[in-house]
């Protein structure tokens, strides 16, 4: 069985994830490409990743790709979790990651519809909802949540939730936007707002994508995720996989056989190293290893696919876990040299990227990374981004 050493995975890396010099995308879509899907849970993450990829990248390119060109679209998929997907990869999704979403948050909502008195038949209420929400924007128009709750009476409506502490009162447009949304019904449009702030306008599916292909069957959407998702990250695991769909281990396995992978060992994984996976065809396979990198620098922002590809980090984190991710496994934004996270980044007062390095990587490391730090800076223009996930070592760049 062939053994893939930690240095080749992260050489791979550099060259797959689109982060070493010369390996950098031409563009948005192909950055996307690269990474199989992006983080979009905050709207910043999703500049700062293509930035991070994309020499030259603007503002302006991002938002072409995703509002012009919408060859890049943001859909509700894995985990409950918010991602730009590859235009052609949504059918996949559709069918297999969302739908189970979809079907649990379907599930929820009616229980708290009926729960909170809102109406006894609770599936019959969401579904006059949404049929309400449809015929609005069956004439092409983008709409925010709010302009939608007050020209739709079925969205106008709140809902109380949850007992004692965890107990609120919430807006039932949200939630019916979300669950039209995941099933692919309806879209997030154009963004009412500056590129740091996620304030979507909602569209209906068949006027912002035109023709809208079908949802592709659960086991050919498996298939097809877990075909990209060893493109850009083979090898993997079993588990990596897993905790990536948020999906269950029959549904990975029988992706794992439609795709032919091949069964590898790590040099670090569970259980003392592997078995990983890797498609039939690929290099490493094949051709044997690829061959040195040249020691390359990053910055990548909060939840950056890189950093949230794997479950089973230990190639590139090492022992700073603790102070990179919260406690929910959200990552923070990372710091990269040669393919190995060495601390994070974070904006002072005045906008300045601040690096907080936890380990002595090297002179060499210090001067690129102060680099990228100052090319970061100049790209943000004095904008500071914010994130609801501040890691500790983050908090310390900026005490420090």
């Amino acid at each position: 069985m062939r053994l893939v050493t930690d240095v080749e995975r992260r050489h791979r890396l550099a060259r797959r994830h689109a982060l070493a010099p010369g390996h950098r995308a031409i563009d948005p879509e192909a950055a996307t490409r690269a990474m199989t899907v992006l983080h979009a849970t905050e709207a910043p993450s999703v500049y700062l990743s293509l930035w991070a990829r994309v020499d030259g990248l603007t503002v302006a390119d991002v938002d072409r790709a995703l509002y012009d060109d919408r060859t890049i679209v943001k859909q509700l998929a894995m985990r409950r979790t918010l991602f730009v997907f590859p235009r052609d990869l949504l059918p996949a999704a559709w069918g297999s990651a969302s739908a189970r979403v979809a079907t649990a948050l379907r599930s929820r909502f009616v229980k708290e519809i009926e729960q909170a008195g809102v109406c006894a038949d609770g599936a019959s209420w969401l579904e006059a909802a949404e049929a309400a929400t449809l015929e609005r924007l069956a004439d092409g128009s983008e709409l925010s949540a709010q302009r939608l709750r007050e020209e739709v009476a079925e969205l106008a409506g709140r809902l109380d939730i949850g007992k004692g502490r965890y107990a609120a009162n919430v807006s039932v447009a949200p939630r019916v936007l979300t669950q039209l949304g995941v099933e692919g019904r309806v879209m997030r449009g154009r963004n009412d707002g500056h590129w740091r702030t996620a304030r979507p306008q909602w569209t209906a599916t068949r006027s912002w994508l035109g023709d809208v292909p079908e949802p592709a069957p659960q086991r050919e959407g498996y298939a097809e995720l877990v075909r990209r998702w060893l493109t850009t990250f083979g090898p993997g695991t079993e588990g990596d996989l897993v905790w990536w769909l948020g999906s269950t281990k029959t549904a990975v396995r029988g992706a794992l056989a439609d795709v032919g992978a091949v069964e590898v060992r790590l040099e670090t994984g569970p259980d003392g190293g592997g078995p990983g996976y890797l498609l039939p065809d690929d290099p490493l396979l094949t051709d044997g290893p690829e061959g040195d990198q040249e020691p390359w620098g990053a910055l990548l922002p909060v939840l950056d696919p890189t950093v949230m590809g794997w479950k089973e980090r230990g190639f590139y984190l090492g022992p700073h876990g603790p102070l990179l991710f919260d406690t929910n496994g959200n990552a923070g934004t990372t710091a990269w040299w040669d393919g190995r996270i060495v601390g994070c980044w974070a904006q002072d007062p005045d906008g300045v990227v601040v690096l907080n390095l936890l380990e002595d990587a090297g002179a060499d490391a210090r001067a690129a990374l102060a680099a990228e730090a100052e090319r970061l800076t100049a790209w943000l223009a004095g904008h500071r981004v914010s994130t609801v996930y501040p890691s500790i070592a983050m908090k310390e760049a900026i005490s420090s």
